[in-house]
């Protein structure tokens, strides 16, 4: 019987017509024919582009496709055994009954066992085809709908059942459920949930949730998603929950999941993604975990500085006197404390470094409850007054200072670059500084600057935001110390650089480091970890091994180029721009889709310069659109030159998005949305179409420009550029111009026989009807 594809739901949720069909999908229902009826094709979703192009004529189509009103996943895993149970609910928004058959592919390399699947709470039993079988259910789907979208799952066997019936305006409510063996690599188990609505789904899902409840016979180490922003909350040291939510999305990236049973007293693992012939990435995880032992915690010091100048008075100072209290009464028993307040002159609570107990808790609580907001803002007497407390101590013991501001200097010594010098004279290397900017008047460039200095980080907290909850947030994260100062070598026929983040923070108990870099040559090798605890230096020792080649852990290389050009561009903003920079964070966006308004300018400018052809180029319609461009350069003049104002702030946590990313995608999604702010846009174009982004007609140039950063995808370890509304191009096509090509017709037998022989290039065939892309040193063309 002929069928028709309607909607993908299980382990992915898609889009049919959308151009971006990434990585997998869970299952989707395939329509009888006989339930099709005439009616125009949808448009291809697109970011909306203003104004608005002439509305071409459609294409002939047959049928709504169904829609996703929720997709609900739990997992329970109990060491290296998972069980996943799905909750989802289609909704038919035709008019007529329709009938169809379900399919679920099934994740490679998936072990999966005791499938159960119920629909409209009855037990169905599921038909377990190959993937060979599955392959020309495809293939006769792609004939027909003239769609390739389904094309990346040809390589899987699937689950396939029949449903009957979807009612005309109902809904239909599905659950699976199914246990698989997760593998391990060099002590890390993974999940994966394919989480991809992109193709099928017609609508946003109202709400997508992921509940992941972690069990091990050992203590956990490492838990850590390079997919999504997760929250994670450890239940004791063998336990955790893991969790994912978000509403009215079209999730495009599949949900991945580490974790680390204990091995040894850091819980220290390395996995690798080398090509042959290339040099390698690398991502080392470094976490104590809960259970360390109470001895290794290291007492700590800490000195709160809070501007009270005239500024701060309201919201502000309210806010920061409640994060300030919860500091102090956070406090470990073993540690010192001071207190400095700052406006036009510095006072200091007790003058020097006090045991955090009662007493000195409450006389603390009192001095902050009495703070006003009054004069000037002598952050360099404070910052070196803050400093002072370290001279002539040689206990080992880690100094945080705690920096709050919402100000330039204005009183003594308010030159940068003098400011950063007396913080490097006073400092000797060994003090923190933790830079907390609030509001929208902070010199970004000074705390910046401070923060590179002293090895540590600025946050800056917009006026709709809560300090008291950012600051708390961050105390409560460096509450334990395990390990201060350390440093990194490897040993062995191994040769690591560009290591991100440089240099590397201390360790915290509960925390853990995410460490990436680049790596060449192959084989055994230790890794040396070296810090001091107690004042006492320990060196730390373990076994790891850099392979040849891995094509897995594909996320590595992306995750190593986004807090790398995360770095640079702060580089540029806080030191000045050059060639070699700018080159390099070009390349660097262009290949791994960290493309934004300010990427987005570097990346028209090289084209134009290196007279790439129009039928290569990445963001074609940007270079094309004079007025967004020159927003554009504006722009970009703007990230290197403010150092205050609502564009420096954004610029500055910008990078530290960049910077800082856990999971490349979402840390991508949150500095567009800065960059969006630098242009004067509240909310975000999200990827596939939809859009929070709310201007004036006057600013519809800078609403084109942001529109203009989302036309990239990147799918199956490569980044595809939409350059015309119906062509994408690989982004590495540029370099590959003189290369042998071959082109081949869509839909031909020689398309199928190309699709059945190379599974990695599934998921970018499934792009649509033309597609360029490069596959072994060889430029492939897919036409209509």
């Amino acid at each position: 019987m002929k069928r028709f594809l309607a909607l993908s739901a299980l382990l992915v949720l898609s889009g049919l017509v959308s151009p971006v069909p990434q990585c997998r999908a869970d299952g989707f229902i395939i329509v009888d024919e006989a339930h099709w009826w005439p009616g125009p094709r949808p448009p291809r979703p697109m970011p909306p582009i203003w104004p608005p192009r002439p509305i071409l004529p459609p294409r002939p189509y047959i049928f709504a496709p169904l829609e996703v009103t929720y997709h609900h996943v739990n997992v329970k895993i109990d060491g290296q055994v998972a069980t996943t149970s799905v909750d989802q609910e289609f909704f038919n928004p035709n008019p007529s009954r329709l009938e169809g058959t379900y399919l679920f592919p099934i994740p490679k390399g998936a072990q999966i066992d005791k499938f159960k699947m119920d629909i409209g709470g009855k037990m169905v039993e599921a038909e377990l085809l190959s993937a060979e079988k599955a392959r020309r259910i495809y293939e006769d789907i792609v004939r027909k709908a003239k769609d390739p979208a389904l094309l990346e799952y040809a390589d899987r066997d699937v689950f396939k059942v029949r449903i009957f019936p979807i009612e005309p305006h109902s809904k239909k409510r599905i659950t699976i459920s199914y246990t698989q063996i997760l593998k391990a690599d060099a002590g890390l188990v993974s999940y994966i949930y394919p989480l991809n609505t992109e193709k099928f789904s017609a609508k946003p899902i109202k709400n997508v949730s992921i509940k992941v409840e972690l069990a091990s016979q050992q203590p956990l180490k490492s838990i850590y998603s390079p997919s999504h922003s997760v929250e994670i909350k450890r239940h004791g040291s063998r336990s955790a929950t893991v969790g994912f939510e978000t509403n009215d999305a079209k999730p495009d990236t599949d949900f991945a999941l580490f974790f680390a049973p204990e091995k040894d007293e850091l819980g220290v693992n390395l996995v690798a993604h080398k090509t042959s012939g290339h040099d390698g990435y690398f991502m080392l995880l470094v976490s104590p975990g809960l259970e360390t032992k109470r001895q290794n915690i290291v007492p700590k010091d800490v000195a709160f500085v809070l501007d009270t100048s005239g500024s701060m008075a309201g919201k502000k100072l309210e806010q920061a006197k409640k994060a300030l209290q919860f500091c102090v009464e956070n406090l470990n028993d073993e540690d010192r404390f001071e207190i400095i307040r700052f406006s036009t002159e510095v006072e200091p609570l007790f003058d020097k470094l006090v045991r955090a107990n009662e007493s000195n808790r409450d006389k603390a609580n009192d001095f902050i409850k009495e703070l006003k907001p009054i004069g000037g803002t002598a952050i360099d007497d404070a910052l070196t007054k803050a400093l002072a407390l370290r001279s002539g101590r040689e206990d080992g013991r880690p100094l945080v200072v705690i920096f709050l501001t919402d100000g330039r200097p204005t009183i003594g010594t308010t030159d940068e670059d003098q400011i950063v010098a007396n913080v490097k004279r006073h400092n000797e290397g060994r003090t923190r500084v933790f830079c907390f900017g609030i509001g929208t008047d902070v010199n970004t460039h000074l705390l910046d600057k401070i923060t590179e200095e002293t090895r540590a980080v600025s946050q800056y907290v917009l006026p709709e935001e809560d300090l008291e909850v950012k600051v708390s947030n961050f105390f409560s994260k460096i509450k334990e110390p395990v390990l201060a100062n350390p440093t990194l070598k490897f040993t062995g026929d191994v040769r690591v650089t560009k290591l991100y983040p440089s240099p590397l923070p201390d360790l915290f108990r509960g925390d853990q480091l995410v460490l990436v870099g680049r790596y060449s040559g192959r084989g055994d090798s230790a890794v040396v970890l070296e810090g001091t605890v107690n004042g006492a230096t320990r060196k730390f020792t373990y076994e790891v091994s850099f392979p040849r080649e891995a094509d897995d852990h594909e996320f590595i290389p992306r995750l190593w180029a986004t807090r790398r050009v995360g770095y640079l561009l702060d580089e540029i903003r806080l030191h000045g721009e050059n060639a070699e920079l700018r080159d390099e964070v070009t390349e660097l966006a262009r290949r791994y889709n960290i493309v934004t308004p300010y990427t987005a300018y570097l990346i028209v400018e090289d084209e134009d310069r290196r007279r790439v052809p129009l039928a290569m180029q990445s963001l074609r319609q940007l270079g094309e659109d004079q007025l967004a461009r020159r927003e554009a350069a504006a722009n970009w003049g703007d990230f290197k030159r403010d150092k205050d104002g609502e564009k420096a702030l954004a610029g500055a946590r910008y990078g530290h998005e960049l910077k800082n990313a856990a999971a490349p995608a979402a840390a991508g999604d949150l500095a567009s949305v800065e960059a969006n702010r630098a242009l004067g846009l509240s909310g975000s174009f999200g990827r596939g179409g939809s859009s929070s982004i709310t201007a004036l007609p006057a600013e519809a140039s800078k609403v084109r420009l942001a529109q203009h950063s989302q036309q990239g995808r990147f799918i199956n370890g490569k980044n595809f550029f939409q350059n015309t509304s119906n062509q994408w191009v690989d982004a590495d096509a540029q370099q590959f111009q003189n290369a042998k090509k071959q082109r081949i017709q869509f839909n031909s037998t020689e398309y199928f026989a190309f699709a059945a022989k190379n599974s990695k290039a599934l998921p970018w065939l499934a792009l649509g009807q033309n597609v360029q892309f490069v596959l072994n040193d060889t430029l492939y063309e897919i036409y209509e």
